[in-house]
């Protein structure tokens, strides 16, 4: 879990949401992004003008994995993830993923691809700096 230690803290920035490659929405956003449980689980407190997250990030030592819980007003899932080249990338299935990754400003940015015609297309991504 210490792999994900700069995901940690009060995060405001600027959702945005992509259609055929141009910003289609665009918001303000805050995150919240704590330990619990003795730095076994990581919570994700995602809030912005369209869209509310609490999120939940485990790393099962069976399996040698990372799983991502997600729950919203429409529901909840769970998806495999992993910590490669400095980033958490999430598989919600073969033709979609988001990423977690730190910015060189010191913030974080987290941005989803979808696959199209064989190509990964950028959905939304989110650009946060820390106010802790």
């Amino acid at each position: 879990m210490e792999q994900l230690n700069f995901l940690v803290g009060e995060w405001v920035g600027t959702s945005k949401v992509y259609e055929n490659g141009l910003v289609a929405r665009q918001g303000a956003a805050y995150e919240k992004i704590s330990y619990d449980l003795d730095k076994n689980i990581l919570v994700i407190e995602l809030n912005t003008e369209f869209l509310q997250l609490h999120t939940i990030i485990y790393y099962d030592e069976k399996d040698q994995k990372y799983y991502y819980h997600r729950f919203s007003k429409s529901g909840a899932s769970r998806y495999p993830a992993e910590y490669k080249d400095g980033q958490l990338i999430v598989w919600k299935d073969e033709k979609t993923r988001f990423f977690f990754v730190r910015t060189a400003e010191g913030g974080f940015q987290e941005y989803g691809e979808l696959m199209i015609n064989g190509e990964w297309i950028k959905n939304f991504e989110d650009t946060f700096v820390n106010t802790q």
